[in-house]
């Protein structure tokens, strides 16, 4: 078990996270066999909640393996703050700069020693109104293409329950019911070798969030939008976008 191989800071963080997890929500958890306990992964969730990480972490955590996040590389310069995440083994993002190669570059090394990634598509919060999956973004595609690892998509239903992005409130009601399902990995290998084009990273996110789209709607019932929608209303029809 990966558990066994913490650091002390590790253990810190599970210690004192992993207990109000388990009062806050009350869990249903699936697919825990896609995650392999031993070697690469990356893990790419919808986005529906700020609390989001909290519940992935704790899902891939309850599976064997350890969580690694990318976070804001400002954070990390922080004192105290960085140095512990640092230590938790998360890792630092350059955002909208010429360093962005060099976030590529941690991703790699990451999943070189075994990590176990998660990367959030689309980037933010859903802005659809129903908090269906919206069109993302190339990131995970692009690590994928470049290290050949799987990608294991994670369905997540109820963390919107306990901090509602639509209405910025939070729920500290306990027992909050959550649902978390892995999949399959996502089969990517028709792109296998390909050059990194916009094309290619475009194709592979929409096989992404498809999957991701569809897994959501087995977990919440109704049918969902297509990704493109909100975006295509948005620029057609102003009175729709309002």
């Amino acid at each position: 078990m990966v558990r066994r191989r913490l650091g002390f800071w590790q253990r810190f963080a599970v210690v004192l996270i992993k207990p109000v997890m388990t009062v806050w929500t009350r869990r249903t958890w699936l697919g825990m066999e896609h995650l392999r306990r031993d070697g690469p992964v990356i893990i790419v969730p919808n986005h529906i909640s700020h609390a989001d990480p909290l519940v992935s972490a704790h899902f891939v955590y309850d599976a064997g393996r350890w969580p690694q996040f990318l976070g804001k590389a400002s954070v990390f310069k922080v004192p105290v703050i960085g140095w512990i995440l640092h230590r938790c083994r998360q890792i630092p993002v350059e955002r909208g700069s010429v360093d962005a190669v060099k976030s590529l570059d941690a991703l790699v090394k990451a999943l070189d020693e075994g990590g176990a990634v998660i990367i959030y598509p689309e980037g933010t919060t859903s802005r659809e109104p129903d908090l269906w999956p919206m069109k993302g973004k190339t990131g995970a595609a692009r690590l994928a293409l470049a290290t050949g690892v799987p990608v294991v998509p994670l369905a997540m239903w109820g963390p919107e329950q306990i901090f509602d992005p639509r209405r910025a409130r939070i729920n500290p009601r306990p027992r909050i019911p959550v649902t978390v399902v892995a999949g399959p990995p996502i089969d990517l290998s028709r792109w296998a070798g390909a050059r990194p084009s916009r094309q290619v990273l475009e194709e592979m996110t929409e096989v992404i969030m498809l999957r991701l789209r569809d897994m959501l709607a087995e977990i919440r019932g109704g049918t969902p939008p297509p990704l493109w929608q909100r975006a295509t209303r948005a620029r057609t029809d102003p009175e729709a976008a309002a």
